[in-house]
């Protein structure tokens, strides 16, 4: 029976799950400790993610017309039994010939499952999904240190602006602008104008750098953005990321 008691063991379990490497008992234990395990299912997906998107890249072919017939012969000749004459034609010293070729069918199978296996542990050292970093700013009123806004920010994934208050009032002509500048930029980056209680996710690649001090802020500036390059209104939030 398949091993499911530490992390480890169930990120394996998962991954020939979804590789299609379980034989019929492991895979029906595989799949009723799912059902229960929130853990396991993350796994099972997170698994599938990665290969499903490495199955993309192989193109499909054809198998050739031919194959069938030839399994269906072969595998109707080594059923069929053996006739006497046969027995005297084909039977080598040493031994039966049908338990010769149970003894190479076994050979076989124990290098397919070899091969299974080796590719399963090459396919975890290669696709197995690495800690994603993630950082997150709380902003803050200068003034009343009001907290307005949280940055979410996932590495590789996105940036997100999340609202945490009341929908602030913008006057008419103006608009809110979003930036962010890492600690050793020369200046600030601007991530567009915001609407007022509005979430904003924007793609991670927008940002010059995704670390921890991060500074972002929210503007209030011209209603086409500020003309600089920079902020040139007044600071309304602002706040640094911390890693999670």
């Amino acid at each position: 029976m398949i091993a499911l008691d530490t992390a480890e063991d169930r990120a394996a379990a998962a991954a020939e799950y979804v590789l299609g490497t379980l034989d019929a008992a492991d895979f029906e234990a595989v799949e009723r400790a799912a059902e229960g395990d929130r853990a396991l299912r993350a796994d099972i997906y997170e698994w599938q993610d990665h290969l499903l998107a490495l199955t993309a890249r192989i193109a499909g072919t054809a198998p050739s017309t031919t194959l069938w017939p030839r399994i269906e012969a072969q595998t109707a000749a080594m059923s069929r039994p053996a006739s006497p004459a046969d027995g005297q034609r084909a039977r080598p010293v040493g031994g039966n010939w049908w338990t010769r070729v149970r003894f190479w069918q076994a050979v076989s199978g124990l290098a397919m499952a070899a091969s299974l296996l080796l590719s399963v542990a090459l396919i975890a050292r290669l696709v197995a999904p690495q800690p994603v970093a993630r950082y997150v700013a709380v902003l803050q009123a200068p003034d009343s240190q009001a907290t307005g806004y949280l940055v979410e920010v996932t590495a590789g994934r996105s940036v997100r602006l999340v609202p945490v208050a009341q929908a602030i009032s913008v006057p008419t002509g103006r608009a809110l602008q979003f930036w962010t500048k890492p600690q050793n930029a020369s200046g600030p980056t601007s991530l567009g104008l915001v609407r007022a209680g509005e979430t904003v996710e924007l793609p991670v690649s927008r940002l010059p750098a995704v670390e921890a001090q991060t500074l972002f802020e929210i503007t209030l500036e011209p209603e086409s953005g500020s003309p600089l390059g920079r902020p040139t209104g007044p600071i309304l939030y602002v706040g640094r990321t911390v890693a999670m």
